[in-house]
């Protein structure tokens, strides 16, 4: 095996996936720094196409700034009850949105490829250790090359072999598949996160998830969150009930499928593994622990380090705040032992919660007051129960969920 020559730059990237390629963006967006990342190489280590959505204000920034990359955007929300009744909110300034990988990577890349300080490299990484004044990653090419990477910091978003130990751990796991029906039986401005309509297991809670391409195109999906996950036999036949019994959506075909596996988890997820070395995404916490969902999280994360590179400081804050991590905890533990109906609470979140600040306090980004106000319409009880028991469980380790990136 051949000895590479050593290359440098402010930041090295490892992972070229939702983290990875987000943290880029900013970074190159901002200018404060050049940057290396580091992607497998085409082949079995490269993950098959997933899907990205998040919510942000149209006032605002909007599409987050990745442009035509968005796929899909959806300004009404829908969720359908247990006994089938829809609630159909409008969480103006907040808009949802898509984005597939294939395109959020084409835009990334093309990014780099523009930029003087950026670099896409396909290779394997290995090793990461803290060297005199920063970090070094020794990696292999396509052909049994070594390279030997060196740079004032890296971020670190490959997944964890083993989850930190945690009280609770549920898994979000799903399947999905994009359909194109005979005539149109979508509805493209109302996007359902949650609709209720299909048998629920013995533990944890199941939905449906549909998201409308066009009137006669759509992704829709069957979610659990539980602790295992299910065979693709058994994800096909839930999607194939809840697409002909539950949507009717008649005659159809799946062009394509999706599938993964999420932890829902309050481990505490070590940010940092070195002294220049950094962990971002899901192996970094991004992952709402109570939602799965990771996306918008990583879009926050990102703009931050890259604020504190701009900055000059040393560390980054947390994806999540403390506040949202400690009432996630409690509401995991309590959906994992049953003390609350998962179908009803989340469906009563959205009738009793104005939905712009809903998504805000999913988002972490509520007041004290508001998050009080917020509790007082969740089942007061048992969530109080939790909230007192959950100080005192032991932190056990569980196994690894396996491969997966949130769609959220």
């Amino acid at each position: 095996m051949s000895e590479g020559p050593v290359d440098t730059s402010d930041v090295v990237i490892l992972g070229g996936g939702a983290a990875g390629l987000s943290l880029a963006f900013r970074l190159l967006e901002t200018d404060v720094a050049t940057v290396t990342v580091v992607e497998p190489p085409d082949g079995p280590a490269r993950p098959a196409e997933r899907t990205w959505c998040w919510w942000d204000d149209a006032d605002g920034e909007g599409d987050a700034g990745f442009g035509e990359a968005v796929t899909a955007t959806w300004p009404l929300l829908r969720v359908h009850g247990p006994d089938g009744s829809p609630l159909t909110v409008d969480p103006a300034p907040f808009r949802y949105r898509m984005v597939r990988s294939t395109a959020f990577e084409r835009l990334v890349h093309a990014r780099l490829e523009q930029s003087p300080g950026g670099r896409l490299l396909r290779a394997t990484a290995g090793t990461v250790r803290d060297v005199p004044a920063g970090a070094e990653v020794r990696c292999t090419a396509p052909g049994g090359r070594t390279l030997t990477l060196r740079s004032r910091r890296v971020f670190d978003s490959r997944p964890l072999r083993t989850l930190p130990p945690a009280r609770t751990q549920l898994l979000q796991h799903f399947r999905g598949w994009f359909v194109r029906t005979g005539t149109g039986r979508f509805d493209p401005a109302v996007a359902d996160l949650m609709d209720f309509r299909v048998p629920q297991p013995r533990h944890g809670l199941a939905f449906g998830y549909v998201l409308p391409l066009a009137p006669d195109r759509a992704l829709v999906e069957y979610t659990e969150f539980s602790r295992r996950p299910l065979t693709t036999a058994a994800y096909e036949a839930a999607l194939g009930h809840y697409a002909r019994e539950v949507l009717r959506l008649g005659e159809f075909a799946v062009e394509s499928a999706e599938q993964g596996v999420i932890p829902m988890t309050d481990a505490r997820f070590p940010r940092r593994t070195g002294t220049a070395v950094f962990r971002i995404g899901t192996a970094g916490g991004a992952t709402r622990p109570a939602t799965g969902y990771t996306f918008a999280a990583v879009q926050r994360h990102s703009r931050a380090v890259a604020a504190a590179l701009r900055d000059g400081r040393a560390t980054v804050p947390a994806p999540h705040g403390r506040r949202a991590l400690a009432m996630d905890a409690v509401m995991l533990r309590a959906l994992d032992t049953g003390r609350i109906d998962g179908p009803a609470f989340f469906t009563g979140l959205f009738r009793r919660t104005p939905a712009h600040r809903l998504l805000r306090f999913l988002d972490g980004a509520t007041s004290l007051r508001e998050e009080w106000g917020i509790g007082l319409r969740t089942p007061v009880a048992p969530m109080l129960r939790t909230a007192l028991e959950v100080p005192f469980l032991p932190r056990r380790t569980h196994p690894a969920p396996g491969t997966g990136e949130s769609p959220r």
